[in-house]
């Protein structure tokens, strides 16, 4: 019974914390970046999706580790931080978490005359790219950040690292991938991210869903090899 409680536990903060992540980093590039007197841009939005994981990280992460992110989950189970037991009810939390967040925000979205969300903040490649960026350019642009991501993740909170600022870093690295990637891809290096808004915006967005589940993934489990082959210490880290 207590471990099904602590399961649950971590369940809800990893649905609420991709929920936050979801709902914060695209809520900005569909309702305030939609307004370009707000003058948030590129830069706005990339700020907006590196707060909701510095923010999300306090306030959850004591209970689940902080992940929000099916490919992260993977990248720490490969890189001996997690248990691979545990992925499955962590995925199906995060992929619930962005789903509910792109459907309070597209009922938001939608709730005032004449609304058009557009691309509703999807990811894409090709002409659903926002600088046309095509199939080969967003496949290694998601596998190189979200490899790197899980870099600075596994090297944030390893033992030897000032654990504290842990979360200020990771946000920080967030942010710097989407001021890069937001032209390409629209950023993902997240697969429930994408999911969720995937399901109300445009059918196009859906046909090229499964390059933003396979990149990322691929991604992070390169960084989990790269970090077990040369920089973990064998000892916890």
């Amino acid at each position: 019974m207590a471990n099904s409680s602590s399961n649950l536990q971590k369940w809800s903060a990893e649905f609420l914390g991709t929920f936050w992540l979801t709902f914060g980093g695209c809520g900005s590039a569909v309702l305030a970046a939609a307004f370009p007197e707000l003058g948030i841009g590129f830069v706005g939005v990339s700020l907006a999706f590196g707060l909701t994981v510095l923010t999300g990280a306090y306030a959850f992460g004591p209970i689940s580790g902080g992940h929000f992110n099916p490919a992260v989950s993977v990248g720490l189970a490969l890189g001996g931080r997690f248990r691979a037991a545990e992925l499955p009810g962590y995925v199906i939390a995060q992929v619930l978490g962005a789903v509910a967040a792109a459907g309070v925000l597209y009922l938001i979205a939608t709730g005032r005359p004449g609304a058009v969300v557009g691309g509703f903040a999807t990811n894409g490649f090709g002409e659903h790219s926002p600088g046309g960026y095509g199939l080969t350019a967003a496949l290694l642009t998601e596998v190189v950040l979200t490899a790197v991501f899980l870099l600075v993740i596994l090297g944030a909170t390893a033992r030897r690292a000032a654990g504290e600022f842990a979360g200020v870093a990771i946000g920080l690295c967030l942010t710097l991938i989407h001021l890069v990637s937001i032209p390409v891809t629209n950023t993902s290096v997240n697969p429930a991210r994408s999911t969720g808004p995937a399901l109300f915006g445009p059918s196009i967005a859906l046909d090229q869903l499964w390059l933003f589940w396979v990149a990322p993934i691929a991604g992070a489990a390169i960084g989990a090899l790269i970090w077990r082959a040369l920089l973990s210490d064998g000892f916890g880290d």
